[in-house]
């Protein structure tokens, strides 16, 4: 990208309209101070609020609400819920119990991306799908509409925030209960706050202790908000964006710019588990079957930089990454880690490459900038964090 078109992309306000969805927490956030928002699932996602090394700091100390209403819902429900749900991903979903979740890949026929939700299993013959920004509702529904099943694919009234950090579970308890310590690491239930019903999860964009609270009515949005924000008020609570460190630091992909509908599970660097072996069939299983047999020509995986100062921007595009003169890959996401103390982020390289350690050169909009490959998750790789007992 040129200097004078990221330019105009840092400084030109855009045109919004109806067409863009607002959740329910909408206002709240404009209240809250937010200053620029993302268009993600055809809603506007709140960006930025204030300096994102300061909430990084938040969420690692206390407690932070984040608006993520973007994360669209589909629910799949009806008596062939299950064989759909279970058709379109290449996790075994046979074994996944009422109130468990899961982190979903949905396949496509060659074994593709589809989208990466978070899947609640929310009740007997119900599911719900909380997406990144993809159309794989459109797709289940017509995967559903071709083999004429008995099920109904459609957005409900489900609407995400997140609350999160090491005090996330006192600000909840005095919502809810001490029935909160009872939800065990993806898991979810059913509670009622301030007389309003609601799906909690404990699940999160951030590899710390956290939660997400699933707003059932969209006028339920504000008074909701209010109640999570007055319970943490004792604890520090405040309003942030999704923190682009954290989620890296801790190996955690966006659909859209990590991976693509181009990509499959066996190029992502943490996520090949996730190819389940089981008996019954699904869309993309033989393919992936033949690539896990075959293995890969390029993969996505960690990237530290020595760079004096570090930076805070994320990439406005993608970064060419070179080897011994050579273009050979590309840096999709690259951020501060103040935990770390130094940039990270994540580069497309070939498999030859992909092992840690090896060196890249790597042009962006701060200049030359030189590169290691490494592991990833780059802390915390189990998830003890945000497993560990809440108690």
């Amino acid at each position: 990208m040129t200097a004078s078109a990221e330019r105009y992309l840092t400084e030109a306000t855009f045109y919004t309209g109806p067409w863009y969805r607002r959740s329910p927490y909408f206002e709240a956030t404009v209240r809250a101070g937010c200053k620029q928002w993302d268009v993600y699932n055809h809603t506007l996602l709140p960006g930025y609020y204030d300096d994102p090394n300061k909430e990084y700091e938040r969420l690692l100390n206390s407690v932070v609400v984040w608006d993520v209403g973007a994360e669209w819902t589909i629910e799949v429900s009806g008596p062939d819920a299950d064989r759909l749900i279970d058709m379109i991903t290449c996790r075994d979903l046979t074994k996944c119990a009422v109130g468990q979740a899961k982190y979903m890949l949905v396949t496509a026929r060659d074994g593709g991306i589809v989208n990466d939700p978070v899947l609640l299993h929310v009740d007997d013959d119900q599911w719900w799908m909380q997406l990144a920004d993809s159309d794989a509702g459109l797709y289940a529904l017509g995967i559903a509409t071709g083999l004429d099943l008995d099920v109904n694919v459609f957005h409900p009234e489900v609407y995400p925030m997140q609350v999160q950090g090491p005090s996330s579970a006192k600000t909840l308890e005095k919502l809810v209960g001490p029935a909160i310590y009872d939800l065990k690491y993806y898991f979810c239930g059913r509670f009622e706050i301030a007389g309003m019903p609601a799906v909690i999860s404990r699940t999160g964009f951030t590899a710390a202790p956290g939660f997400e609270v699933n707003c059932l009515e969209f006028g339920h949005g504000d008074a909701l908000w209010n109640a999570v924000l007055e319970a943490g008020e004792e604890y520090g609570i405040s309003v942030a964006a999704p923190s682009m460190a954290k989620r890296i630091e801790a190996g955690m992909m966006n659909y859209g710019s990590d991976m693509t509908l181009d990509n499959n599970p066996f190029q992502l660097m943490g996520l090949e588990h996730l190819v389940e072996e089981q008996p019954q069939d699904y869309i993309g299983k033989e393919a992936l079957e033949r690539i896990r047999r075959e293995g890969v020509k390029d993969k996505l995986v960690g990237i530290e930089f020595e760079a004096d100062g570090g930076f805070d921007i994320d990439p406005a595009d993608f970064w060419p990454a070179f080897h011994d003169g050579k273009e050979v890959g590309k840096v999709t996401d690259a951020v501060w880690s103040p935990r770390l103390e130094r940039n990270i982020g994540y580069v497309w390289v070939p498999i030859e490459l992909s092992e840690p350690g090896t060196k890249l050169d790597v042009e962006s909009q701060h200049g030359h900038l030189v590169g290691t490959t490494a592991a990833i998750p780059f802390v915390d790789p189990k998830k003890q964090v945000p497993a560990a007992s809440l108690a």
